[in-house]
């Protein structure tokens, strides 16, 4: 994320939810950007990521995308969680290959919301479609009254 004099709520959230993301950081994700209900997550293939076609697993394809949609959904600083997800793989990935996922929200409402994300490599090319159904549980992810750094 950029690092600007005075982060937008959004780049707040995130980086608050980053500081125990252990999964995130293992996979070397990255988040390039972020803002209300859209939050864009990259990283790139390594070889601890391939499967035995010697393309990257789906599940860490998946990662990716979840990851843009936890932070996307997050955004406006109300806690909540993934109540379901689907995802459809369109073209495989190699080594070295650098995945980005663009979550962008469709709908939330007071306690429901859907969110579409799209991982594409470098090329632009679509590598998975990755829909998501989210749940707000209550409470934020910062204190409301905390002050911006």
């Amino acid at each position: 994320m950029s690092d600007i004099e005075s982060p937008t709520l959004a780049q707040r959230v995130v980086r608050r939810m980053l500081e125990g993301d252990t999964a995130t950081a293992m996979l070397g994700m990255e988040v390039e950007s972020v803002a209300s209900g859209r939050a864009v997550v990259a990283m790139t293939v390594r070889g601890d990521m391939l499967n035995g076609h010697a393309s990257c697993h789906g599940g860490l394809i998946f990662s990716l995308a979840d990851s843009a949609f936890a932070f996307a959904c997050n955004s406006g600083n109300q806690r909540t969680v993934a109540a379901g997800c689907q995802i459809d793989f369109v073209k495989a990935t190699r080594l070295g290959d650098r995945l980005r996922a663009e979550a962008v929200e469709r709908n939330a409402g007071s306690r429901l919301g859907v969110y579409d994300i799209t991982v594409s490599n470098q090329h632009g090319e679509l590598v998975a479609l990755f829909r998501g159904k989210s749940c707000r549980i209550g409470g934020h992810v910062i204190d409301p009254d905390e002050p911006a750094a």
